[in-house]
């Protein structure tokens, strides 16, 4: 951990100066401080019988329902079961500058897999950055965007998960103001298990959209694409098979006038093959906003 953290800094420090020497040019046109806040996501989603919680960016259901899965298999003779899960992220957010953000924090879940809801427990925690590799800047070229997030699940013990979670995005703005335009990106996760009888192959989501956003600062953004998951195994015996399968995201987020998102809701239908659905609510709460 100390180490993503060393290489988070490196990022955030020419980033920060290259602001800074913008400004000393252009004259103070624009805040230089950084956004601060708890991007506070609260998130339910159902998982379908035989699969994992998969699709977009849902890091944290995943650490938390693959450790379970990892230290109940041998209890789950008739394989996985049908599963409701609630989850809250609360990453600590710096937006270091418009090209990069840095976060880390913790998530707490409960879950359901027939048996009633399990107490809510802290299982994991995360650390990431996203930052704009190129920006548009009304050319021809899009931009290009990366984000990268680390999460172990909690406690540290047999059966615990890591995933490494990559998305690049590359967005194509229609107009000067970029209130419209066209999305494609790739995101690839990988995850590994503490069990030398366990594993999770890698989740691969190809995907094409667009967004839009209107004079009152609403955005509505649509993602559609294909996932492909290559399974999972313990103990010699499958646990969730193998799919390539259709994926849907939709947002609904509230921005200002400098693009900070005010509130945001996102729905998510997977077929994994049979539908998975996912609601997350995200509700930021600033501690520092320009």
């Amino acid at each position: 951990m100390r180490a993503a953290a060393a290489g988070l800094l490196c990022l955030a420090i020419p980033a920060g100066g290259a602001f800074a020497a913008d400004d000393e040019e252009d004259g103070p046109t624009r805040p230089t401080g950084p956004n601060i806040y708890l991007d506070l996501r609260t998130i339910y989603a159902t998982i379908p019988a035989g699969t994992l919680a998969l699709g977009f960016g849902n890091s944290s259901l995943s650490a938390a329902f693959e450790a379970l899965v990892a230290r109940r298999g041998t209890t789950l003779p008739n394989g996985l079961p049908a599963a409701k899960s609630m989850a809250i992220d609360l990453p600590l957010t710096v937006d270091v500058s418009d090209r990069v953000s840095l976060y880390g924090g913790v998530s707490g879940t409960t879950t359901d897999i027939g048996a009633g809801w399990s107490s809510f427990e802290i299982t994991s925690w995360n650390i990431g950055v996203q930052a704009d590799l190129y920006q548009q800047n009304g050319g021809k070229i899009p931009t290009i965007t990366l984000q990268s997030t680390l999460t172990q699940s909690v406690p540290n013990e047999q059966g615990m998960t890591n995933s490494f979670n990559n998305i690049v995005e590359f967005g194509y703005a229609l107009d000067e103001d970029e209130t419209r335009g066209w999305l494609a990106g790739l995101q690839y996760t990988t995850t590994t298990i503490a069990s030398p009888f366990a594993a999770i192959r890698p989740n691969t989501i190809l995907y094409a959209g667009g967004y839009y956003q209107w004079p009152s600062n609403w955005k509505f953004t649509g993602r559609l694409g294909m996932q492909s998951f290559g399974g999972a195994q313990l103990a010699g015996r499958t646990l969730a098979k193998s799919f390539t399968q259709p994926i849907l995201r939709l947002d609904l987020d509230r921005m200002d006038d400098n693009d900070n998102r005010l509130f945001g809701i996102t729905a998510q239908i997977a077929w994994m093959p049979k539908p998975s659905y996912q609601v997350t609510l995200r509700t930021p709460l600033y501690a520092v906003r320009n």
